[in-house]
């Protein structure tokens, strides 16, 4: 008896265009909705920008890719909207990524992350 084999999505450099597509439109609203919650914000939004940047190595990219592409869906492990613990699988996720593409994130990513946080967090201002 054969045994059928679970088809699995691995996210591959074919797949990483649509993915980056959707995650440009759902960042920043997603971003505003977990500011609050997930302390380590900056260092989310320097990987976005290390994930945009041509000299950021594939691996890294598609890491960030699919981290930030399950922190942008609203469908997930635990939905977004329970205030609380909505975003703690994503913030598990986000951790376990950026500790894997930290030497990916350049320093110029964390100043553009500080620079656009500050400006989406009007008059709250953001101390990274």
């Amino acid at each position: 008896m054969a045994r059928s084999i679970p088809e699995i999505e691995i996210l591959g450099p074919e797949d990483a265009a649509d993915k980056e597509a959707r995650i440009r439109r759902a960042f920043w609203p997603t971003v505003k909705k977990a500011l609050r919650v997930i302390p380590f914000m900056d260092e989310v939004v320097a990987a976005y920008y290390a994930m945009l940047d041509p000299r950021t190595p594939m691996r890294a990219k598609l890491t960030v890719i699919g981290a930030l592409a399950y922190f942008v869906t609203p469908f997930d492990l635990v939905p977004d909207v329970i205030l609380g613990i909505g975003f703690l699988d994503d913030a598990s996720i986000l951790a376990a990524a950026l500790a894997a593409v930290s030497s990916s994130i350049r320093e110029e990513h964390r100043e553009a992350a500080r620079q656009a946080l500050a400006e989406e967090t009007g008059a709250q201002g953001f101390a990274a």
